[in-house]
């Protein structure tokens, strides 16, 4: 079922239809929850979208804008649903910094983290599509940022995030600020993470947090221990 319905969504985005894509989505999260349909099913259409985007002459910008709005609606919905279930007293966590690399300008799975990582406390400093290495360093010294997480869809634009890398040692910042990377690419080929020098990644949005939870520590101690 999961597999036709990612077929229906993708097909439906390419169509340009927004209200019926998001509905399909809407159908089943309403058994398996919105949660589950963000890791399930739009999580995986947007990936095979983003190689479309990549690979396809026929591809147009009107249906990136619809496959974004989708990626909003669902999200939104997504994001209420955590909102209900979770603790009314939320703590508040720390700054992150978040871009999407050098020459990369699939912004969609950057702005799917962003999302639930303000639910889960974080306060966000986004910088956008193509931001060029110490952009993202002289952010997170301005505003105390122990993370920087970076996002790349292809493999030519990941590697630009090895430059990240050596702006943040040059720097004298390592174990200080570390080096939070995701993307499609990253789902495909796993060993780009140690590559390019990642400090951690995430399969999905959902599970950003948690990596978030777990970096931040690493940093503590490592300034720490400076």
């Amino acid at each position: 079922m999961p597999n036709a319905l990612r077929e229906q969504l993708l097909e439906r985005i390419l169509a340009g239809d927004r209200r019926v894509a998001v509905g399909l989505v809407d159908q089943w999260a309403e058994i398996h929850g919105y949660q589950q349909a963000v890791v399930e099913i739009l999580e995986p259409v947007l990936a095979t979208f983003g190689r479309h985007w990549a690979t396809a002459e026929d591809v147009s910008l009107a249906q990136g804008f619809v496959a974004g709005k989708v990626a909003e609606d669902i999200l939104q919905k997504a994001a209420m649903a955590a909102r209900e279930g979770a603790a009314e007293s939320t703590a508040k966590k720390g700054p992150v910094v978040i871009g999407n690399i050098e020459d990369d300008a699939h912004g969609l799975g950057r702005r799917l983290v962003i999302a639930f990582l303000r639910l889960a406390g974080w306060e966000i400093h986004d910088l956008g599509e193509d931001v060029l290495a110490p952009q993202f360093v002289e952010k997170a010294v301005e505003v105390g940022a122990p993370i920087v997480a970076v996002s790349a869809m292809m493999y030519s634009t990941a590697m630009n995030i090895g430059k990240l890398r050596a702006e943040i040692d040059a720097r004298g910042l390592k174990d200080k600020v570390l080096l939070a990377v995701g993307g499609a690419v990253f789902c495909q080929r796993p060993e780009l993470m140690a590559m390019v020098g990642g400090d951690g990644t995430a399969r999905n949005a959902i599970q950003v947090p948690e990596l978030m939870d777990q970096l931040v520590d690493r940093a503590l101690a490592g300034g720490a221990s400076q």
